[in-house]
């Protein structure tokens, strides 16, 4: 009987559609892709319209103060977040994530044309930690160059070069979502951690036409999650809601999962709690 102790790394299936087959053991399937190192506003798909979505922030708003959640969310993050669940919170944030959808569009249409009007193939960088819990490639994304005299690859630091995720976040209408281990390259790194500064410090993007005050996505999904009609154990949701832990990336402390508004957003780096123990080894992170 066969039994290697060893651990696997196991997914759920996930349904595709398959596209055509090249060969005998090569199906081409659509295989959506999440962006890394950038988190956009949801649109109304993920909580629904306004109305219904503004129910469930309203439902957090009033748990966060009433004492439903005491000794569970500290009060420094229960007062940032009241601060933004204001009574037009899902409209805001649900119209920054129409228009960063469309910007991103508009992104992808200047950028993968070339200059006679046809269209460019898309560049897709798989990172370290390849799938995500629902079943997209986590990947860097840019325009792909064919090399050559006719379409010569661009030098490292042209513009042509970024990818689209640096760009939304430069534009401000992602903010920066640096999670472990899928990180960037050093140099990458930090050109991605200055423009995520340059955005927030000049209220780029979302910033600029929704407030400063705005719900980011992140800290959006997890209001939603308490303030589901049902919220059974509220231990259970808080932990539900908050499953990462946040580092200062300007000295590499260790904020937890409830300490991140105590950092700008332009210097969040975030860990799943299940990684915490690696990552501490391999970031050099202060014990």
């Amino acid at each position: 009987m066969l039994a290697f102790d060893f651990p696997r790394v196991i997914r759920p299936a996930v349904a595709r559609r398959l596209i055509r087959t090249s060969d005998g053991d090569t199906p081409v399937v659509e295989q959506p892709i999440r962006m890394v190192s950038v988190d956009t506003p949801e649109k109304a798909g993920y909580a629904g319209l306004p109305a219904t979505a503004q129910l469930k922030l309203d439902r957090t708003r009033t748990r966060l103060t009433d004492g439903t959640f005491d000794g569970l969310v500290p009060d420094g993050l229960r007062d940032h977040l009241v601060s933004r669940l204001t009574s037009n919170a899902a409209e805001r944030h649900i119209n920054a994530g129409v228009r960063a959808s469309a910007y991103f569009e508009a992104l992808q249409e200047r950028r993968l044309t070339r200059p006679g009007g046809a269209r460019r193939r898309t560049a897709v960088v798989p990172t370290g930690e390849l799938i995500d819990r629902y079943g997209r490639l986590l990947a860097y994304v840019a325009p792909w160059f064919e090399g050559g005299d006719q379409d010569p690859l661009p030098p490292r630091d042209h513009p042509d070069r970024r990818t689209f995720n640096l760009d939304m976040v430069a534009a401000g209408w992602g903010a920066m979502f640096l999670i472990y281990p899928s990180l960037p390259r050093e140099p990458d790194l930090r050109l991605l951690v200055r423009e995520a500064e340059s955005a927030w410090n000049e209220r780029r993007g979302v910033w600029a036409e929704f407030g400063e005050d705005v719900l980011l996505a992140y800290e959006y999904r997890a209001c939603v999650k308490l303030g589901e009609r049902d919220l059974g154990d509220p231990a259970a949701a808080v932990a539900g809601a908050y499953q990462r832990i946040c580092v200062d990336l300007r000295d590499l402390r260790v904020m937890g999962e409830f300490g991140y508004h105590e950092v700008p957003p332009s210097r969040r780096l975030w860990i799943w709690k299940d990684d915490l123990d690696r990552a501490r080894e391999d970031l050099k992170l202060p014990v």
